[in-house]
């Protein structure tokens, strides 16, 4: 049984390889280098990749950068630091990247049919504050209906189906479970920004932090 997921090389999305590979799937993993101003998250994804023994990695690039629309591919716009959880979830933050991960599961969807997948992992959480409206349930489901209509292996009544183990999960949950399966933390990065070292200000380090530390662990990476 053949399986992608999709590796940023993060918390959530390491969790979720080391979860299809305990499912018992071959794991091919898809990365993108799309000129995100943290693309030293792909030399994690990578290395977890390596760590589980992942049968084939492939790494897909293209500019974002061209439209931009996000703190995260336009680096005139600041990232926000220091927010509270209610601040997070106050609105959409201009961390969302316009239709991310529908470009994500698109290639996905893709490289999965070429190998005869009969799923794709995703890491999307729909608990974390973000409130990225790509992470929700409901478009997840969306996702699944066009995965179904929209390849040959959909229309012959076996299609690939979309996998989200982490969509109604805390981050603390997640953690635990990573715990669980083994997932090396040292080897994964959340950090927005740009830096050698996680900088532990941004929206994502420091739900990461949060997360750790509310169970009485201490995150293995370094931060400025």
């Amino acid at each position: 049984m053949k399986a992608v997921i999709l590796l940023s090389g993060g918390l959530d999305s390491s969790t979720v390889l080391y979860q299809a590979k305990a499912d018992g799937y071959e794991c091919y993993a898809i990365s993108f280098d799309y000129q995100q101003r943290h693309r030293r998250e792909l030399e994690s994804a990578l290395s977890v990749g390596k760590a589980v023994g992942v049968v084939e990695h492939q790494v897909v690039s293209f500019d974002l950068r061209l439209w931009g629309g996000s703190a995260l591919t336009d680096n005139n716009m600041v990232l926000p630091v220091q927010r509270s959880i209610t601040e997070m979830a106050d609105n959409i933050p201009i961390t969302y990247v316009p239709a991310r991960n529908t470009i994500f599961l698109s290639f996905a969807l893709g490289y999965a049919e070429a190998i005869g997948a009969e799923r794709v992992y995703i890491g999307v959480n729909a608990l974390d504050y973000s409130g990225y409206p790509d992470c929700r349930p409901d478009y997840i489901n969306a996702m699944q209906n066009v995965f179904r209509l929209g390849t040959k292996q959909g229309r012959e009544g076996k299609s690939i189906a979309i996998v989200a183990p982490l969509i109604n999960l805390k981050k603390t949950e997640i953690v635990r479970l990573g715990n669980v399966l083994g997932v090396p933390w040292h080897l994964t990065w959340s950090c927005y920004a740009g830096g050698n070292h996680a900088c532990g200000v941004c929206d994502s380090c420091l739900l990461r932090l949060a997360a750790f530390n509310e169970l009485g662990l201490t995150d293995p990476i370094k931060y400025e």
